[in-house]
Protein backbone atom coordinates (compact mmCIF):
# COMPACT_ATOMS: atom_id res chain seq x y z
CA UNK A 1 0.00 0.00 0.00
CA UNK A 2 2.90 2.23 1.07
CA UNK A 3 4.80 1.47 -1.69
CA UNK A 4 1.72 1.94 -4.43
CA UNK A 5 1.50 5.17 -2.67
CA UNK A 6 5.21 5.96 -3.29
CA UNK A 7 5.02 5.63 -6.62
CA UNK A 8 1.71 7.46 -6.82
CA UNK A 9 3.34 10.90 -5.30
CA UNK A 10 6.88 10.29 -7.70
CA UNK A 11 4.56 10.41 -10.72
CA UNK A 12 2.91 13.52 -9.61
CA UNK A 13 6.47 14.90 -8.47
CA UNK A 14 7.61 14.00 -11.82
CA UNK A 15 4.54 16.26 -13.53
CA UNK A 16 4.70 19.05 -11.64
CA UNK A 17 8.39 19.36 -11.95
CA UNK A 18 7.95 19.26 -15.89
CA UNK A 19 5.16 21.91 -15.20
CA UNK A 20 7.15 24.13 -13.36
CA UNK A 21 9.82 23.92 -16.06
CA UNK A 22 7.32 25.26 -18.86
CA UNK A 23 5.79 27.74 -16.71
CA UNK A 24 9.60 29.46 -15.49
CA UNK A 25 10.34 28.98 -19.21
CA UNK A 26 7.57 31.17 -20.11
CA UNK A 27 7.98 33.57 -17.83
CA UNK A 28 11.38 34.70 -18.40
CA UNK A 29 10.07 34.72 -22.33
CA UNK A 30 7.26 36.84 -21.17
CA UNK A 31 9.61 39.25 -18.88
CA UNK A 32 11.95 40.00 -22.39
CA UNK A 33 9.16 40.57 -24.41
CA UNK A 34 8.01 42.93 -21.91
CA UNK A 35 10.93 44.68 -21.91
CA UNK A 36 10.50 45.33 -26.03
CA UNK A 37 6.85 46.56 -25.64
CA UNK A 38 7.28 48.61 -23.16
CA UNK A 39 10.20 50.33 -25.03
CA UNK A 40 7.78 50.51 -27.94
CA UNK A 41 4.93 51.76 -26.08
CA UNK A 42 6.47 55.01 -24.79
CA UNK A 43 8.01 55.96 -27.86
CA UNK A 44 4.36 55.52 -29.19
CA UNK A 45 2.92 57.39 -26.24
CA UNK A 46 5.01 60.80 -26.77
CA UNK A 47 3.85 60.80 -30.13
CA UNK A 48 0.77 59.89 -29.48
CA UNK A 49 0.25 62.81 -26.96
CA UNK A 50 1.63 65.25 -29.69
CA UNK A 51 -1.09 64.74 -32.13
CA UNK A 52 -3.86 64.97 -29.55
CA UNK A 53 -2.69 68.21 -28.06
CA UNK A 54 -2.86 69.66 -31.38
CA UNK A 55 -6.07 68.62 -31.90
CA UNK A 56 -6.66 69.94 -28.50
CA UNK A 57 -4.97 73.62 -29.32
CA UNK A 58 -7.18 73.87 -32.48
CA UNK A 59 -10.43 73.21 -30.48
CA UNK A 60 -9.36 75.76 -27.94
CA UNK A 61 -8.43 78.43 -30.49
CA UNK A 62 -10.79 77.84 -33.58
CA UNK A 63 -14.38 78.70 -33.83
CA UNK A 64 -14.21 77.12 -37.60
CA UNK A 65 -14.02 73.22 -36.60
CA UNK A 66 -16.13 70.56 -38.80
CA UNK A 67 -19.22 69.98 -36.74
CA UNK A 68 -19.22 66.47 -37.68
CA UNK A 69 -16.91 65.92 -35.66
CA UNK A 70 -18.18 67.20 -32.39
CA UNK A 71 -20.22 65.52 -30.05
CA UNK A 72 -23.72 66.59 -30.19
CA UNK A 73 -23.45 67.07 -33.76
CA UNK A 74 -26.06 63.65 -34.50
CA UNK A 75 -27.78 61.64 -32.55
CA UNK A 76 -25.83 58.00 -31.30
CA UNK A 77 -27.55 55.02 -33.56
CA UNK A 78 -25.09 53.44 -34.07
CA UNK A 79 -21.70 52.28 -32.43
CA UNK A 80 -18.76 50.72 -33.70
CA UNK A 81 -16.59 48.73 -31.54
CA UNK A 82 -12.83 48.52 -31.99
CA UNK A 83 -12.42 45.84 -29.00
CA UNK A 84 -8.24 44.83 -28.72
CA UNK A 85 -7.48 41.76 -27.34
CA UNK A 86 -4.55 38.87 -27.81
CA UNK A 87 -4.32 35.64 -29.72
CA UNK A 88 -3.21 33.55 -26.97
CA UNK A 89 -3.99 33.11 -23.49
CA UNK A 90 -1.86 32.27 -20.58
CA UNK A 91 -2.58 35.83 -19.42
CA UNK A 92 -4.71 35.31 -16.57
CA UNK A 93 -8.02 37.58 -16.91
CA UNK A 94 -6.16 40.02 -19.28
CA UNK A 95 -8.97 38.87 -22.19
CA UNK A 96 -11.80 38.11 -20.03
CA UNK A 97 -11.78 41.51 -18.46
CA UNK A 98 -11.63 43.82 -22.27
CA UNK A 99 -14.25 41.55 -23.18
CA UNK A 100 -16.62 41.62 -19.72
CA UNK A 101 -16.23 45.63 -20.93
CA UNK A 102 -17.18 45.15 -24.33
CA UNK A 103 -19.85 42.59 -23.45
CA UNK A 104 -21.52 45.22 -20.96
CA UNK A 105 -21.63 48.32 -23.55
CA UNK A 106 -22.64 46.54 -26.26
CA UNK A 107 -25.48 45.04 -23.79
CA UNK A 108 -26.13 48.45 -22.81
CA UNK A 109 -27.05 49.45 -27.26
CA UNK A 110 -30.05 49.17 -28.36
CA UNK A 111 -28.76 49.01 -31.72
CA UNK A 112 -26.99 46.27 -33.96
CA UNK A 113 -23.50 46.98 -32.82
CA UNK A 114 -20.49 47.24 -35.49
CA UNK A 115 -17.73 45.01 -33.98
CA UNK A 116 -13.81 45.76 -34.71
CA UNK A 117 -12.00 42.68 -33.53
CA UNK A 118 -8.26 43.17 -33.55
CA UNK A 119 -7.16 39.71 -31.95
CA UNK A 120 -8.66 36.39 -32.30
CA UNK A 121 -9.67 35.52 -28.51
CA UNK A 122 -12.11 38.54 -28.89
CA UNK A 123 -13.08 37.58 -32.42
CA UNK A 124 -13.95 33.63 -31.36
CA UNK A 125 -15.63 35.33 -28.23
CA UNK A 126 -18.23 37.26 -30.47
CA UNK A 127 -18.62 34.39 -32.68
CA UNK A 128 -19.60 32.13 -30.40
CA UNK A 129 -22.13 34.48 -29.16
CA UNK A 130 -23.73 35.36 -32.86
CA UNK A 131 -22.10 38.30 -33.55
CA UNK A 132 -21.33 39.68 -37.19
CA UNK A 133 -17.61 41.03 -37.31
CA UNK A 134 -17.30 43.55 -39.26
CA UNK A 135 -13.80 43.07 -39.66
CA UNK A 136 -10.60 41.70 -37.70
CA UNK A 137 -6.54 41.59 -37.86
CA UNK A 138 -5.86 38.11 -36.53
CA UNK A 139 -1.96 38.56 -36.37
CA UNK A 140 0.28 39.22 -32.76
CA UNK A 141 -0.80 42.40 -32.02
CA UNK A 142 2.73 43.34 -30.71
CA UNK A 143 3.46 42.52 -34.65
CA UNK A 144 1.52 45.00 -35.72
CA UNK A 145 2.56 48.13 -38.27
CA UNK A 146 1.55 51.64 -38.09
CA UNK A 147 0.78 50.96 -42.02
CA UNK A 148 -1.76 48.03 -40.88
CA UNK A 149 -3.36 50.70 -38.59
CA UNK A 150 -4.20 52.87 -41.13
CA UNK A 151 -5.68 50.20 -43.29
CA UNK A 152 -8.05 49.08 -40.49
CA UNK A 153 -8.77 52.97 -39.37
CA UNK A 154 -9.42 53.79 -43.31
CA UNK A 155 -12.79 52.30 -43.41
CA UNK A 156 -13.64 53.34 -40.19
CA UNK A 157 -13.77 56.72 -40.73
CA UNK A 158 -15.22 56.37 -44.38
CA UNK A 159 -18.13 54.80 -42.67
CA UNK A 160 -18.31 57.23 -39.38
CA UNK A 161 -18.48 59.86 -42.69
CA UNK A 162 -21.08 58.53 -44.87
CA UNK A 163 -23.35 58.27 -41.44
CA UNK A 164 -23.33 54.30 -41.07
CA UNK A 165 -21.88 54.52 -37.52
CA UNK A 166 -22.68 57.22 -35.48
CA UNK A 167 -19.64 56.51 -32.83
CA UNK A 168 -16.39 54.62 -32.41
CA UNK A 169 -15.77 53.12 -29.17
CA UNK A 170 -12.09 51.59 -28.62
CA UNK A 171 -11.74 49.17 -25.41
CA UNK A 172 -8.41 48.09 -24.57
CA UNK A 173 -6.20 47.18 -21.85
CA UNK A 174 -4.61 50.18 -20.19
CA UNK A 175 -0.89 50.06 -18.75
CA UNK A 176 -0.36 51.28 -15.54
CA UNK A 177 2.56 49.16 -14.27
CA UNK A 178 3.91 46.06 -14.44
CA UNK A 179 1.83 44.61 -12.11
CA UNK A 180 -1.48 46.52 -12.61
CA UNK A 181 -3.58 47.01 -15.96
CA UNK A 182 -6.98 48.08 -16.49
CA UNK A 183 -9.28 48.32 -19.09
CA UNK A 184 -9.85 51.41 -20.96
CA UNK A 185 -13.33 52.59 -23.02
CA UNK A 186 -12.44 55.45 -25.58
CA UNK A 187 -14.75 57.22 -27.21
CA UNK A 188 -12.67 58.10 -31.12
CA UNK A 189 -15.53 59.83 -32.28
CA UNK A 190 -17.20 62.24 -32.21
CA UNK A 191 -14.77 64.26 -30.12
CA UNK A 192 -15.82 65.83 -26.87
CA UNK A 193 -13.08 68.45 -25.54
CA UNK A 194 -13.77 70.96 -22.91
CA UNK A 195 -12.35 74.15 -23.46
CA UNK A 196 -9.29 74.68 -21.63
CA UNK A 197 -8.95 78.42 -20.02
CA UNK A 198 -4.89 77.82 -20.05
CA UNK A 199 -4.82 77.20 -23.24
CA UNK A 200 -7.66 79.59 -24.74
CA UNK A 201 -6.02 82.29 -22.35
CA UNK A 202 -2.12 81.45 -24.31
CA UNK A 203 -2.84 80.90 -27.51
CA UNK A 204 -1.56 82.89 -30.30
CA UNK A 205 -3.80 84.13 -33.25
CA UNK A 206 -2.67 81.03 -36.16
CA UNK A 207 -3.81 80.55 -39.85
CA UNK A 208 -4.52 77.09 -41.19
CA UNK A 209 -4.17 76.65 -44.77
CA UNK A 210 -6.39 75.87 -46.99
CA UNK A 211 -8.52 76.19 -43.91
CA UNK A 212 -9.02 74.89 -40.36
CA UNK A 213 -11.80 72.58 -41.86
CA UNK A 214 -9.21 71.19 -44.26
CA UNK A 215 -6.54 70.58 -41.48
CA UNK A 216 -8.87 68.95 -39.18
CA UNK A 217 -9.76 66.48 -41.90
CA UNK A 218 -6.60 65.87 -42.39
CA UNK A 219 -5.52 65.23 -38.50
CA UNK A 220 -8.89 63.37 -37.15
CA UNK A 221 -7.70 60.19 -39.97
CA UNK A 222 -4.35 60.49 -38.27
CA UNK A 223 -5.85 60.95 -34.36
CA UNK A 224 -7.71 57.82 -35.38
CA UNK A 225 -4.73 56.07 -37.04
CA UNK A 226 -2.52 56.62 -33.81
CA UNK A 227 -4.91 55.86 -31.38
CA UNK A 228 -5.64 52.69 -32.78
CA UNK A 229 -1.68 52.03 -33.09
CA UNK A 230 -1.42 53.25 -29.64
CA UNK A 231 -4.26 51.43 -28.31
CA UNK A 232 -2.54 47.59 -30.10
CA UNK A 233 0.78 48.24 -28.35
CA UNK A 234 -0.09 49.11 -25.09
CA UNK A 235 -2.54 46.12 -25.27
CA UNK A 236 0.12 44.29 -25.97
CA UNK A 237 2.75 45.48 -23.66
CA UNK A 238 -0.21 44.64 -20.84
CA UNK A 239 -0.57 41.02 -22.26
CA UNK A 240 3.29 40.18 -21.97
CA UNK A 241 2.97 42.04 -18.38
CA UNK A 242 -0.13 40.14 -17.39
CA UNK A 243 1.47 36.67 -19.14
CA UNK A 244 4.65 37.29 -16.75
CA UNK A 245 2.42 37.74 -13.92
CA UNK A 246 0.19 34.56 -14.36
CA UNK A 247 3.34 32.59 -14.96
CA UNK A 248 5.33 34.32 -12.01
CA UNK A 249 2.15 32.68 -10.35
CA UNK A 250 1.75 29.33 -11.73
CA UNK A 251 5.77 29.07 -10.87
CA UNK A 252 5.14 29.41 -7.61
CA UNK A 253 2.03 27.24 -7.45
CA UNK A 254 4.22 24.54 -8.66
CA UNK A 255 7.06 24.81 -6.34
CA UNK A 256 4.54 24.93 -3.04
CA UNK A 257 2.54 21.70 -4.57
CA UNK A 258 6.12 20.45 -4.89
CA UNK A 259 7.11 21.10 -1.33
CA UNK A 260 3.84 19.34 0.03
CA UNK A 261 4.42 16.93 -2.23
CA UNK A 262 8.27 16.16 -1.51
CA UNK A 263 6.73 16.21 2.31
CA UNK A 264 4.42 13.14 1.46
CA UNK A 265 6.66 11.46 0.24
CA UNK A 266 9.03 11.45 3.03
CA UNK A 267 6.24 10.67 5.20
CA UNK A 268 5.48 7.17 3.06
CA UNK A 269 8.79 6.30 2.73
CA UNK A 270 9.31 6.88 6.39
CA UNK A 271 6.16 4.80 7.23
CA UNK A 272 7.23 1.62 4.76
CA UNK A 273 10.45 1.72 6.58
CA UNK A 274 8.67 1.57 9.91
CA UNK A 275 6.47 -0.93 8.73
CA UNK A 276 9.64 -3.41 7.27
CA UNK A 277 11.37 -2.70 10.97
CA UNK A 278 7.94 -4.05 12.83
CA UNK A 279 7.70 -6.78 10.29
CA UNK A 280 11.68 -7.43 10.72
CA UNK A 281 11.65 -7.21 14.85
CA UNK A 282 8.30 -9.64 14.84
CA UNK A 283 9.51 -11.86 12.73
CA UNK A 284 12.86 -12.16 14.61
CA UNK A 285 10.73 -12.34 17.88
CA UNK A 286 8.84 -15.57 17.00
CA UNK A 287 11.79 -17.32 15.90
CA UNK A 288 12.63 -16.84 19.89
Amino acid sequence: MAAESMQDIKRRIKSVTSTEHITNAMKLVSAGKLRKAKAIFEKTNENSHYITHTIAEIFNSSQDIPPEYLAGNREIKTTCYIVVTSCRGLCGGFNSNVLKEAQREIDADWEKPVIFAIGSKGKEYFEKRGYEIYSDYLAPPENISFLETREMSVPIIEMYNRGEIDEVVLIYTSFISSMEQEVKNVTLLPFEIDKDPEIMRNAKPVEYEPSVEAVFNYLVPKYVEMMIYGAVVESATCEHAARRMAMENATDNAREMLDKLSLNYNRARQSAITDEIIEIVAGSEAQK
